[in-house]
């Protein structure tokens, strides 16, 4: 009987890994037929690039490129390469990467790394590499946040991501409440999850629907060492949910995803604003941060952990320490209700309004994919090697929107939407 049971347990998990990598193909992708795939992952992930790889050629995929990464080999690298390593990247690879993407292929992540894989490593070399990585990655990474072409984000558990999320438990159950969290906020938990996230598409839409409508000056956020004021880009667009990119394709780039976003005025940000949640950024886990905006720029930064390596992201190029998006998520939201701390941008963000440091989206601006750099930096959309999300959302923060005439009208109340 217990045999039969672990059998049934495997099939049910099979299951919906197979769905989630339907809905990475179908969804997050749309992948189109005879369209090529760029595919990263971590070595565990493998279970999950073989069916996401499957249901690509059955879309009608042409190519699928894979790309592996080990926490093991990066470690090594921090731990015995010359001073010099970290001021050097795959440039080569990158640029066939940007080469890939300007010839319409689709890009997907699956992601799943150790939330704390580098935090006893020198900030100073952590920085060096993670400048060094960006920008060389700089050329594909702009044909994606300018939606040239589809993309799409996925997670897969890993067993130091799962001890990092539940430290408490035994391994092997910490990944089964890591997995079953992430098959639930991925929404493949049902019979039908195409059909799922067409309906919460759909709910997005409305709420983008009703801010581009509104056509707010900025938004206020107020509560517990908060008192900010986002001021918005000129010619803003919210976003949410599904997306069109430059090439015809509708896509849903995170999979999962409960936010609408737009595009703040780089200039035009001012107050103080505390983090609700830790951000764990490149293997650093950075707690409580909290900073001080004026003229649209952090003037002033401190965290109880991770200070030093906030300290030089913000210090990445002259856009790092402006924001370059800001987005709204109820309190409420399913992944904020189940009550996880992630330790992952992905879900994290998910659980709660936040902001992100760095370069914005064309995408957000009224026709912005067809402007110059030039035409969006007018605009009041930021530039940037970096683009990091980090939450201050609560249950005790509210949101107003302020019109042009400096009206303020509520839009959240104790963080869910009036």
């Amino acid at each position: 009987m217990q045999m039969l049971e672990g059998a049934l347990k495997m099939s049910n998990f099979e299951q919906r890994l197979d769905r989630l990598a339907e809905v990475a193909i179908r969804v997050g992708l749309q992948l189109q037929k005879g369209q090529e795939l760029v595919l990263t992952a971590p070595v565990e992930a493998l279970p999950l690039v073989r069916r996401i790889t499957a249901h690509a050629y059955k879309a009608g995929c042409s190519l699928v490129t894979p790309l592996f990464s080990d926490d093991e080999l990066t470690l090594l690298r921090f731990q015995h390469a010359p001073d010099e390593s970290f001021d050097k990247a795959s440039n080569w690879l990158f640029d066939g990467m940007a080469t890939a993407f300007s010839n319409n292929a689709a890009r997907l992540a699956v992601v799943g790394e150790d939330p704390s894989l580098l935090s006893a490593q020198d900030p100073d070399k952590v920085a060096r590499a993670n400048r060094a990585r960006s920008t060389a990655y700089r050329p594909a990474l702009e044909r994606v946040v300018n939606f040239d072409i589809n993309w799409n984000i996925v997670s897969f558990a890993t067993p130091a991501w799962a001890k990092a999320v539940f430290p408490d438990l035994p391994d092997d159950v910490a990944m089964q409440r890591l997995w079953d969290a992430i098959f639930a906020a991925s929404r493949v938990d049902g019979s039908d999850p195409v059909a799922e996230w067409k309906k919460h598409n759909e709910n997005l839409s409305r709420r983008t629907a009703y801010l581009n409508e509104k056509r707010y000056y900025a938004l206020k956020f107020k509560g517990p060492e908060t008192d900010l004021t986002v001021g918005l880009a000129d010619d803003h667009w919210w976003e949410g949910g599904a997306s069109t990119a430059k090439n015809g394709v509708t896509c849903n780039p995170n999979i999962p995803t409960e936010e609408v976003f737009t595009t703040p005025h780089m200039g035009r940000v001012e107050g103080v604003v505390r983090s609700t949640k830790p951000l764990s950024y490149q293997g650093t886990l950075i707690q409580d941060i909290a900073v001080r905006f004026e003229g649209g720029r952090i003037v002033q930064s401190s965290a109880r952990t991770g200070a030093d390596v906030l300290t030089k992201v913000l210090a990445t190029d002259e856009g790092a320490a402006r924001l370059g998006e800001v987005a709204l998520v109820p309190h409420s939201s399913p992944i904020s209700k189940g009550g996880i701390l992630f330790y992952n941008t992905l879900f994290d963000e998910n659980a709660s309004s936040h902001i992100a440091l760095g370069q914005a989206y064309s995408k957000c601006i009224r026709n912005g994919t067809n402007l110059s750099p030039e035409q969006l930096a007018e605009k009041g959309a930021n530039k940037s090697l970096i683009h990091i999300d980090w939450m201050i959302g609560s249950g005790q923060i509210d949101v107003d929107g302020i019109t042009a005439a400096g009206k303020a009208e509520p839009l959240m109340r104790s963080g869910e939407w009036v």
